[in-house]
């Protein structure tokens, strides 16, 4: 019964799409468990590069099943837009199904996001203006429209009318907004739920059959801890749970079925939007990360923040999701800087912090403590196996691995499928 869950371990942006295509190779089934298109892998096989928002990256596999659970929030447009964006480049979506249990995203969410962000100020967030903050608030309010409403046009049509009382209230007397057409709205998802009915399942009864089988499931998720809803950098973080622990609510399993949470970490470290970032350079080694590592958001097209590495965050990231095992991406990007370092603690006033603290009064305040490693010229893009490394190279991963206290089972050593060098077999 192996199964595993494969968690961002910093903010996102870690490589999780690339990690998740090379474990579904071996991978019966992929589950989606959080988020929405707020996030974004990118995967490279060949020379053919494919970004994906809401499907699992397993879906590039025709043989392996893949699931958007019970947790994410879908916006049918764009599910549809990705099932077209595929077709076209030749890849089959028979082996998809969505949760009847997933919420939707409606228009007024993503207008509801886009407001509330503009009243903020100065005081924004750095949301994405998906709707994707507005629909779990709904959610969690008990008046969200699932996937199985949205196939029912009576039930889909009273969720919607009856919403769109309150909604078009706010949206008019607190945001002096346009209001939504409650009938425009129904006509435009009908055909939503026209196109998607067919990939509808009772998605938490096949993965327990197929764990019950003894079937290789793996369980994906998006964004990464520090972005998570309760352990994150609140209020600069998503409105899920990327978590580890979250695959069980999000895909519908025990936690007993769970044998391994994978964490995938960048070799430096990134965030895009607002909020703290202890080790962020403004430098040219900053400028060197984000060239080499082409930090820009999948989804957003944002530039991401870059910084060395920071052990403080992995320590955390390593506690809160039970890592088995890790997976560091990116090491290619160091390649050429002469002195690498790595935050070790943090440092406010006297004290020396090494525990990753919940107020961001305090990390503000706090000031990284860093260890410095000689770094390695040698291209690694080419190297299959990690003695192969340069020995900078293997110090500072060991470095990694002493600090963390988590074996590393994957290294990435480029972009590609195939730049991926395996330590420990996880399937």
């Amino acid at each position: 019964m192996p199964s595993v869950v494969l968690i961002g371990g910093q903010w996102g942006d870690e490589g999780k799409g690339k990690v998740t295509d090379f474990l579904a190779e071996k991978a019966d089934i992929v589950v989606r468990y959080q988020g929405g298109n707020n996030a974004g892998h990118t995967v490279v096989v060949g020379e053919e590069e494919f970004k994906l928002h809401l499907i699992p990256s397993g879906i590039l596999y025709p043989d392996t099943i893949c699931v958007i659970g019970n947790g994410v929030v879908i916006d049918p447009a764009v599910l549809i837009a990705e099932l077209d964006y595929l077709a076209e480049k030749g890849i089959s979506t028979d082996n998809l199904l969505i949760s009847e249990r997933a919420h939707i995203i409606m228009p007024y969410h993503k207008k509801l996001d886009e407001v509330t962000e503009i009243s903020r100020g100065t005081g924004k967030i750095g949301t994405t203006k998906r709707g994707i903050g507005p629909v779990y608030m709904d959610k969690a309010g008990r008046i969200g429209i699932r996937f199985i409403d949205l196939l029912d046009k009576d039930v889909f049509s009273s969720l919607v009318k009856n919403n769109l009382e309150e909604k078009n209230k706010l949206l008019d007397q607190v945001y002096n907004s346009e209001c939504f057409n409650a009938n425009a709205i129904i006509e435009e998802y009908t055909t939503y739920a026209d196109r998607l009915r067919k990939y509808a399942a009772d998605t938490s009864i096949l993965i327990y059959n197929m764990l019950r089988a003894g079937k290789n499931v793996l369980f994906e998720g998006a964004q990464g801890t520090l972005l998570d809803l309760d352990h994150g950098t609140y209020p600069f973080v998503t409105s899920s749970h990327p978590i580890a622990g979250a695959a069980c609510t999000g895909a519908g399993v025990g936690p007993t079925e769970i044998n391994k949470v994978l964490g995938i970490i960048k070799a430096y470290t990134t965030r895009v939007g607002e909020g703290p970032f202890p080790t962020e350079l403004q430098n040219e080694a900053g400028q060197h990360l984000a060239r080499k590592g082409h930090e820009v958001g999948t989804t957003t097209g944002r530039p991401r923040r870059c910084g060395w590495f920071d052990a403080v965050i992995s320590r955390y990231t390593a506690r809160i999701n039970g890592l088995t095992n890790m997976a560091v991406t990116k090491l290619d990007v160091l390649t050429g800087l002469e002195t690498l370092k790595i935050c070790i603690g943090y440092k406010r006033g006297n004290e020396v912090i090494s525990d990753f603290p919940a107020s961001l009064k305090v990390l503000a305040e706090c000031e990284p403590v860093y260890e410095e490693m000689p770094g390695w010229t040698e291209d690694i893009t080419k190297i299959t196996a990690f003695d192969e490394l340069p020995k900078g190279a293997q110090n500072y991963l060991n470095r990694l691995n002493q600090l963390t206290g988590v074996p590393i089972s994957i290294i990435g050593v480029g972009s590609r499928r195939s730049q991926t060098l395996i330590i420990d077999n996880l399937f």
